[in-house]
């Protein structure tokens, strides 16, 4: 009797174990939540409208799973979203750093930069202070965009039916590549339309 009790005990202790290393719904075996549950937890709140909930719970997401891109995609996604162009840089650099070839992050860069760009270039025109090599330095970049992009405009002037171009025409450079005089041009953005 004796010894069916121990084996009893032994047979309840062994599956008491078993039951202690069964994955918990959402967590790991060291209690800790997934990734896929904590980003799906930050999505929950952006959609409920709880943007500083959410970056939080991305931020731990990128803590605990620090060599993840996912965590600081979705980041510099909803930093892009709501307007915070820098942020969404610094944090679609994070997910680069974890995988150099990721082309959401390398988008997001590209977008946000621009829209800092434009952005800094309409201030610059309202304080009427471009001029210089800054200037020719901004009429190269967007000559460069416009053959890229394979647009005449980079900057549709709203209201506009004009169609883009499917091809860009080669860039002819004038032989002199001195910047006109900011103070005789009524728009000093002319030359980037």
């Amino acid at each position: 009797m004796r010894g069916s009790l121990i084996a009893v005990l032994i047979g309840a202790a062994t599956l008491a174990g078993c039951a202690a290393d069964a994955p918990l719904q959402g967590a790991d075996r060291a209690g800790h939540q997934t990734l896929e549950k904590m980003l799906a937890d930050a999505d929950r709140a952006a959609a409920a409208g709880l943007h500083v909930k959410s970056h939080a719970a991305l931020k731990a997401a990128a803590a605990s799973y620090p060599a993840e891109k996912a965590p600081w995609l979705q980041m510099a996604q909803m930093r892009f979203d709501r307007g915070n162009y820098s942020d969404a840089i610094v944090q679609a650099q994070e997910a680069l750093q974890r995988d150099p070839a990721d082309k959401q992050a390398l988008s997001i860069i590209a977008v946000a930069g621009l829209r800092l760009s434009t952005r800094s270039l309409a201030e610059l025109n309202q304080q009427s202070s471009l001029g210089g090599s800054v200037r020719s330095e901004a009429q190269e970049l967007a000559r460069t965009l416009r053959n890229t992009l394979g647009e005449d405009v980079l900057v549709p002037v709203a209201g506009s039916s004009r169609q883009p171009k499917r091809t860009a025409p080669p860039i002819k450079l004038p032989a002199s590549r001195s910047a006109p005089n900011p103070s005789t041009t009524a728009d000093p953005f002319g030359a980037l339309k």
